[in-house]
């Protein structure tokens, strides 16, 4: 995208969709919805209705509505949702399923067979390993069940807020950089939860176009108008930004209430940075306010694990609202949103996930201190440091790998997501 800083971003392999994949890819999928609809035609001739309804009831769901599931993702199920039977470390115990013949919705019929397979682990975030056993997080892990329990057992904003809660977001404010934060027990949450306290009717959200389902849900639930701007393009941003400010409200032409625009540190589904150092001069120029998104940057990117605003050396106290998950890095569940102490106590006070909501265990929340005390250097070695060091090694070496043996990859370097494109479904049954 346009205005993409230098630093950072070194050049990856990058194959443009060429005529020929697309057309390829067009056919395919062509090919099976002809097939699906033939075999949703002759199921309707001599069966009935796909999806069998009471007299006198509509259909909950209709035939097209998971015309996708039962026909396109029904052939390749077995690819997803694998169980597994042990930690989600570098290698781990996958069960094995036999297909027992179709369902009459088209999906396969899969029974655990009752045997494992020792796989290497390619498909987790548990990106610095805290998620599987460590001999410095288990032990803390194991005592805070036995102090305080599987659960605080009511709201967060009743008597569900332990100290050790308190705790862990004074070390994570610290850690981030910020004056103060709040944590959630859910990672979704805290995008969903938190952006409807930040605008509303009258308010303007810029965001990009593969921001995370959690933020698109925030956005929706707060009911602000939503311009979206291309992937990394602040040429786009900018322009969007300049007309919103100049044209005000539709019809009324009255000022934006607010103008928020909500980027991600690195993208879950590219593997790539966003170009913050830009992104930030645009927002002070127009004067809008910055929401940063790190669920997968966070641990993850920079020297000591601090985030984006370590790796372009930006000052987090220029971010308006800083949000990460514990559920990557740190091995945990829940996750933080930081900034400026008045705003944080405000989310606290006001958040339906601190009101209405149970906060995360305690052990979860031991958990992530322990795991930070280790990418802190507080456990008295370099292994956190040199936990992050491999990451980065071992995400550039795999990257490029793959580029070598023709593999068509997407992401920025030392970006630990690395997604493969393949094109066609067919390729992974």
């Amino acid at each position: 995208g346009g205005g993409m800083p230098a630093k950072g971003f070194a050049p990856e392999h990058l194959e443009v969709l060429t005529s020929f994949h697309t057309l390829t890819l067009f056919c395919n999928l062509c090919l099976l919805y002809i097939f699906g609809t033939l075999r949703d035609f002759w199921v309707k001739a001599t069966k009935g209705a796909v999806h069998k309804v009471e007299a006198g009831y509509a259909p909950v769901c209709w035939d097209f509505e998971d015309f996708y599931v039962r026909r396109m993702y029904g052939r390749i199920c077995d690819c997803f949702n694998r169980p597994v039977g042990s930690a989600p470390g570098a290698w781990m115990d996958v069960l094995m399923r036999r297909d027992r013949g179709p369902q009459p919705n088209g999906m396969k019929r899969l029974e655990l067979s009752g045997q494992k397979r020792r796989c290497l682990n390619l498909g987790s975030y548990n990106y610095l390993g805290f998620g599987a056993h460590d001999p410095y997080c288990t032990p803390r892990v194991q005592r805070a069940l036995s102090e305080s329990g599987w659960s605080t057992g009511t709201l967060g904003c009743a008597s569900g807020t332990t100290a050790l809660h308190r705790r862990l977001e004074r070390e994570v404010a610290a850690f981030v950089g910020v004056e103060d934060c709040v944590v959630y027990g859910m990672g979704f949450a805290t995008n969903s939860l938190t952006i409807p306290l930040l605008c509303g009717p009258g308010c303007l959200v810029l965001s990009d176009e593969y921001n995370h389902k959690s933020i698109v849900e925030g956005v929706r639930f707060s009911g602000a108008k939503v311009k979206v701007f291309r992937h990394n393009d602040m040429i786009h941003l900018e322009q969007l930004l300049c007309s919103s400010v100049a044209r005000g409200q539709p019809r009324t032409h009255r000022p934006w209430r607010k103008i928020l625009v909500v980027v991600e540190g690195i993208y879950s589904m590219e593997g790539e940075l966003c170009p913050l150092p830009d992104v930030l001069a645009l927002t002070k120029k127009y004067k809008a306010y910055l929401y940063l998104d790190e669920a997968h940057s966070i641990g993850a990117i920079g020297r000591s694990g601090k985030g984006v605003c370590e790796h372009f050396g930006v000052d987090p106290r220029d971010i308006d609202l800083m949000m990460g998950t514990f559920t990557k890095s740190f091995g945990s569940c829940g996750g933080y949103v930081g900034g400026r102490r008045e705003l944080v106590a405000f989310i606290r006070s006001a958040s339906p996930g601190m009101c209405y909501a149970t906060p995360m265990a305690p052990p979860a929340a031991a958990q992530v201190l322990a795991s930070l005390e280790v990418i802190r250097g507080q456990d008295g070695t370099s292994r956190g440091r040199e936990k992050i060091r491999k990451l980065h090694e071992n995400s550039n070496h795999f990257r490029r790998e793959l580029v070598m043996r023709g593999f068509q990859v997407l992401g920025h370097i030392d970006s630990p997501v690395m997604p493969i494109l393949i094109y066609h479904s067919a390729k992974i049954s």
